[in-house]
């Protein structure tokens, strides 16, 4: 815990100007960002004594380690680069929302030459148009299956596209009526193109005209006696109006605006936005943040717009932004908000009238999502401090670990050993920060010693990374002269086999193989610039390492550190068997009741390393059991792997194939089946299949396909399915 008297500014030191501060913590990472109108009265705020401070300001002046500022000409620059550095830093103690869901759009590809109609979720694309936000994926289906009778627009893949294109025939909605089947000439790119921009005209809230003009259509074909024709346009006319009763018209006039609501208490807040345009509820969603500084709601609404508005341009930000309390000063704000939309913005609250009672709505719906997240978020501010105490108490740390880094052994009978490292900020996984091992030092099964190695390679990473950053004091020195350098190495080498992807959202491991010759050494790429304040690999830290296991491990990973000579930074350990936490240099382990918060978010760190290690180990085993001696054929791509197996059968046959034979597969010349006869030659040929029914060794004649590069699956080994289970670790 810092004292901020040890970093505060000297007296005449900060500008009496607008703009943008930072504060960083003792590894120069930014752990707050903030705007002001005179940097000289608002940090002059934060140096006062600790006891008059909100207890969250407080955390954070302590937790600080230097402030720096950058002065800005106007209130608006101040504000575009407090949004910009946000997005960039990601600060702990900053209000960040987090969407509650993956909102859907509808979204129209213009950029296409033929456009295409389909829902689609995440960062927004140039030149595609989206409408939305919707609350349901199938809301847009409905909405769309509707509007396709109107306005025949493609929708299919661009697979399915270049299909009917080959084969001359349109889809099943081209028969139907609802595509005008642009893939087989049906209609010109240019009509088609004119076609989706009627579609997103209806959509944006032009629905009167075409409505009239249809109804005109109509009329016309009556009195022609056209009547099939007049009855197509009565059945397009009542198919556009039911899909414009699936929202109501709330405010007349055809009113675009946006209605911003807040709930909070002293720990978080919801945000609910709503979505008008053409005077109906276009979409809707919200946010749930942390209240991890003391914030009035003027300064959760200038968050909200922030990030509603901070990538938007043009008609995505409305002429009306209706909020329940303004920013102070509001000037700033709504002149951004101007030059963004590139016209006048007005940000006002509601006082009378629709927009008043359509604005009670949203504070409902605001309410009633902060309720639903407190019940239902299992990682609640409250319970994970309170865990986070617990802990600090049962294992006897100066204060709570902010940051837990868990580590955890897998392998399969001694194959394929792999370790994980997972990381908990503030009682939540930090997924980003996760990384991921292949043990390297020794051959064979010793979950001792690969923790040992685990352990000792992450944090030689981060001295290395400490000293050259300069954070070494004068006459620091490390314990038998291991002080590593700025391209520390191991001892078979350059450290380089950490892998750090990041896992997926249902929590698979992206497979990128172990190919660790391509993994960056130590000095080179981004990760290691000084000052841009960004999570790098190993910079920053923890206060507690955890490990999965009993005594031997934890007195392994002790025993890394100590080699290194760090002596500030916990360890513990917690057995799978009866949940026991140990503790390096203790006979007995410490017994936390199973009702304990601290034991709950122990288990789930653990748990969570267990995952993350055995993701890996899957992988790793998978990847290497698809192998075929014919992946290293130089020059053999995998059309011709598959024309080669396809013919011969197996690789044993094609390795005892002549070069003749080989020949006369499709597509393989003379030169390419020499280099696979002398690379089949040198390959060691695969262990036998055996039939664990009967324990017969069973050759490809039997009927036992030899697993190759088209054909992957898992050895065949003796035991049953359970007791396979039971040697994967």
């Amino acid at each position: 815990m810092a004292d901020p008297s040890s970093y505060r500014p000297r007296p005449g030191e900060i500008p009496d100007s607008p703009g943008v501060y930072r504060f960083r913590d003792e590894h120069r990472r930014v752990i707050y960002v903030g705007k002001a109108k005179s940097l000289r009265q608002r940090l002059a705020n934060y140096f006062q004594d600790l006891a008059n401070l909100h207890p969250r300001t407080r955390t954070m002046v302590t937790t600080a380690a230097s402030v720096e500022w950058t002065v800005v000409s106007t209130e608006v620059e101040a504000l575009q680069l407090e949004y910009s550095w946000i997005k960039e830093y990601d600060p702990r103690f900053n209000v960040k929302y987090r969407d509650d869901k993956s909102y859907p759009y509808l979204a129209v590809t213009m950029n296409e030459e033929f456009p295409r109609v389909q829902v689609m979720r995440g960062q927004k694309k140039k030149g595609v148009r989206y409408f939305g936000p919707y609350g349901h994926a199938w809301a847009i289906r409905d909405t769309v299956d509707l509007l396709l009778r109107v306005f025949p627009v493609r929708t299919c893949s661009a697979g399915v596209f270049k299909n009917a294109a080959r084969t001359g025939r349109p889809c099943l909605l081209g028969y139907i009526g609802k595509c005008s089947a642009p893939c087989v000439g049906r209609i010109t790119p240019d009509d088609h193109w004119d076609l989706a921009d009627e579609f997103c005209d209806f959509m944006a809230g032009r629905t009167g005209t075409y409505l009239r003009r249809l109804e005109r259509q109509m009329a016309e074909a009556a009195e022609e006696m056209e009547y099939e024709r007049a009855a197509r346009l009565r059945d397009d006319i009542g198919a556009l109006k039911k899909a414009m009763e699936k929202s109501a018209v709330v405010l007349a006039d055809a009113t675009d605006a946006d209605l911003i609501a807040v709930a909070e208490d002293e720990l978080e807040a919801a945000v609910q936005i709503f979505h008008v345009r053409g005077g109906r509820v276009r979409g809707q969603r919200g946010w749930v943040t942390d209240k991890v500084e003391e914030i009035t709601t003027g300064a959760l609404v200038e968050h909200a717009l922030q990030q509603l508005y901070g990538e938007e341009s043009g008609d995505a930000v409305p002429k009306e932004v209706l909020v329940p309390a303004l920013p102070d000063p509001v000037e700033p704000v709504q002149q951004w908000l101007t030059e963004r939309r590139g016209s006048g913005v007005s940000l006002r609250i509601p006082q009378r009238g629709d927009k008043k009672a359509l604005m009670e709505t949203v504070q409902r719906n605001a309410q009633q999502a902060l309720v639903l997240h407190k019940t239902k978020r299992a990682s609640d501010l409250t319970t994970r401090s309170r865990a986070l105490e617990e802990i600090a108490e049962a294992l006897d740390l100066d204060s709570a670990p902010l940051r837990i880094e868990c580590y955890d052994i897998s392998h399969l009978q001694g194959d394929d050993v792999v370790a994980s490292m997972v990381v908990f900020e503030d009682g939540l996984a930090r997924k980003s920060e996760y990384r991921r091992f292949q043990i390297k030092g020794f051959e064979g099964q010793d979950d001792v010693r690969s923790m040992h190695e685990v352990i000792t390679r992450r944090f030689r990473r981060y001295l290395a990374e400490k000293e050259k950053t300069g954070e070494w004091a004068d006459g620091e020195d490390l314990t038998h002269g291991d002080r590593p350098t700025a391209g520390a190495a191991t001892e078979n080498g350059a450290d380089t086999s950490e892998h750090h992807a990041a896992p997926t959202e249902n929590g698979a491991t992206p497979t990128h193989g172990p190919a660790l010759a391509d993994e960056p050494a130590l000095t080179d790429g981004p990760a290691l610039k000084d000052d841009d304040g960004r999570p790098k690999r190993f910079a920053y830290p923890p206060q507690l390492v955890v490990v999965d296991g009993g005594q031997p491990q934890v007195a392994a990973a002790q025993r890394a550190l100590d080699d290194l000579g760090i002596d500030d930074i916990a360890v513990c350990g917690l057995a799978k068997r009866l949940e026991e936490v140990w503790l390096p240099r203790e006979d007995d382990p410490v017994v936390l009741p199973r009702t304990s918060e601290g034991l709950y978010l122990l288990q789930r760190v653990r748990d969570e390393a267990h995952r993350f290690a055995i993701t890996y180990q899957r992988a790793k085993r998978a990847k290497r059991f698809r192998s075929s001696p014919l992946d290293d054929v130089p020059g053999l791509g995998e059309t011709r792997k598959q024309a080669l197996i396809k013919h011969f059968g197996s690789v044993k046959k094609l390795r005892s194939a002549t070069i003749d034979q080989i020949c006369e597969v499709p597509g393989i010349g003379r030169k390419t089946a020499e280099t696979v006869a002398v690379a089949l030659a040198g390959a060691t040929p695969a262990a036998p299949a055996v039939n664990t029914a009967t324990g017969e060794i069973m050759d490809d004649d039997d009927g036992a396909p030899e697993t190759t590069a088209d054909a992957p699956g898992e050895p065949v080994t003796a035991g049953t399915p359970d007791e396979r289970r039971g040697q994967e670790r």
